[in-house]
């Protein structure tokens, strides 16, 4: 399988997660499990059927969360010189020539992203059109509302 590109903090929610589900959740799950067996027949119990749902969501999940984590290349862009040029995991502030508008964002692997939050899929279009540009590049980028011309303002390894 390929290699997952992803940031040390988006690593860390993913290992969170994977905590919850199995010491928290799991566990939970097992109890009402139980809990709906007392109550006589499987065939018709719908609690007991509605909690063997859950533990197949849960348990799909944590096989997900267990290949993402061990596929993973975890980037910590703290640690690498900051050139001025916009690489995964950076924070770039640009700024949209034609609307003046100053935006700024991170640059992150597809399962952190959240564009609420600025935080990019480095498979965007913004994000692919800004990667191995540097500092004071104009930049243009097909976006699905039309062509967008940014100009990179400051890249900061955060």
């Amino acid at each position: 399988m390929n290699q997952i590109p992803m940031t040390l903090r988006g690593a860390e929610k993913l290992r969170e997660e994977l905590e919850y589900l199995k010491g928290t959740r799991r566990p939970q799950i097992i109890a009402d499990i139980a809990d709906a067996r007392e109550h006589g027949d499987l065939k018709e119990n719908a609690e007991y059927h509605a909690a063997r749902e859950q533990q197949g969501f849960c348990e799909g999940r944590i096989q997900e969360i267990e290949a993402k984590l061990s596929n993973a290349n975890v980037i910590d862009v703290t640690k690498i010189p900051n050139t001025g040029r916009v690489i995964f995991g950076c924070t770039v502030s640009v700024e949209n020539l034609d609307t003046e508008d100053k935006l700024t964002y991170s640059i992150v692997g597809d399962d952190e992203a959240d564009f609420k939050h600025n935080r990019i899929s480095v498979n965007s279009p913004i994000a692919r059109g800004l990667i191995g540009k540097e500092q004071g590049d104009i930049v243009v980028i097909k976006t699905p509302g039309g062509e967008v011309e940014f100009e990179i303002l400051k890249v900061e390894y955060i």
